[in-house]
């Protein structure tokens, strides 16, 4: 098993992706191909395994996606950017899943045309870890589609609930919508669609959830679109950011905090670890037909190592197959109720028996008295 990843994507590429791979192969044994331009990666590898030990392969790419670029005119120019090479490899099965801190949008593009989606599946949806008061939970979408109709919503929910019985390893897991409120009438109309498709879904939907029930962890999973999940997922990383810098300020400011310090250590570095996005190191697109990790584009070695993990993961625990085989028992469940829509349409048009007026080629009721000829 390989896993295939973009070196030239991120902010601090390639230095930190490749000494995220260095980590990768040497804490987990993993097997890592890096895309990407070679002079580069090969003297960043040289940095950090001389001696040439660990089982690192190199794919030679001309092109960089930039962060600033956009995703549409990336798609047509560059087709020989490490970012399209990498996912080559994945659809052509020479990796088992991708990883790369790259541009987002250019991402979510590139894994859309060249994997293309899921079966059953209109748009993929970036699914996003959150930690809270009874462990971890996964808000869908955080970013990828800022529009979504309902029947998009409802996908997102049952690729939410695969993640969280497979991968969180959640029994049952309880999938709740995002809302203004927590009744049925409350929310949009996409909302309030979204609501009556989940229900009569075979997931354990809980209705809606507010915003302030995200971190209790009532919910499992918290479907949303990705205009709604990608600024409560931003709103929570700043204030994650500002309670740190205030709680540092704090124990900084006298010789008594200073000592309460020492003592809570041990328990604010765990609570660190628990809210740190590196720990998980990214984000899985899910819906497309191939393991695709979005880590952060600010992420450090230690996050890119995490990444790779996760991504080894989602691969070894077949979640693709997981997720095909939910949609299709969902598009059975549509077809049933339209099925059954439809012999309730019959019963009102022609009676309670269902019978439908007789054509041209049905043929005559049989005559118990006659005789036959």
């Amino acid at each position: 098993m390989k896993i295939v990843v973009d070196a030239m994507g991120g902010d601090h590429a390639p230095e930190a992706i490749v000494e995220g791979a260095v980590l990768a192969a040497r804490e987990f044994n993993t097997n890592i191909i890096l895309t990407g331009i070679t002079e580069r990666i090969q003297a960043e590898l040289d940095k950090h395994d001389p001696d040439r030990t660990l089982s690192i392969d190199i794919v030679h790419a001309d092109e960089i996606v930039e962060m600033h670029e956009i995703p549409g005119k990336v798609l047509r120019s560059k087709r020989k950017s490490s970012m399209k090479v990498g996912l080559d490899l994945l659809k052509q099965k020479e990796g088992s899943a991708f990883v790369s801190a790259g541009n987002t949008g250019a991402v979510l593009a590139y894994s859309t045309v060249i994997l293309r989606p899921v079966k059953g599946v209109d748009r993929p949806a970036i699914a996003i870890q959150l930690p809270t008061l009874k462990g971890t939970s996964i808000l869908l979408d955080a970013g990828a589609n800022v529009d979504c109709k309902a029947n998009q919503l409802f996908q997102f929910g049952i690729m939410g609930h695969v993640f969280a019985e497979y991968i969180l390893e959640k029994e049952n897991p309880s999938v709740g919508l995002l809302s203004i409120g927590e009744e049925d009438s409350k929310g949009n109309e996409i909302v309030k669609e979204t609501f009556q498709m989940l229900k009569k879904s075979h997931i354990n939907f809980m209705g809606n959830v507010e915003g302030k029930e995200v971190y209790r962890g009532n919910a499992d999973v918290i479907v949303c679109d990705g205009f709604t999940g990608n600024v409560a997922l931003k709103i929570s990383e700043s204030l994650a950011e500002m309670i740190g810098s205030n709680l540092k300020l704090m124990f900084q400011s006298n010789w008594l905090s200073k000592l309460g310090y020492l003592f809570l250590k041990p328990q604010l570095v765990e609570f660190k670890k628990k809210v740190d996005h590196s720990e998980t190191g990214g984000a899985p697109l899910l819906g497309v037909n191939g393991v695709v990790i979005i880590a952060h584009g600010s992420s450090s070695p230690k996050a890119i190592k995490n990444a790779i993990n996760r991504a080894h993961e989602l691969s070894e625990k077949n979640l693709i197959d997981h997720i095909k085989q939910d949609i299709e028992l969902n598009l059975a469940d549509v077809e049933s109720q339209k099925g059954t829509l439809w012999k309730q349409i019959k019963n009102i048009a022609f009676g309670n028996e269902g019978s439908e007026p007789k054509g041209e080629d049905d043929p005559p009721p049989t005559d118990s008295n006659s005789k036959e000829s």
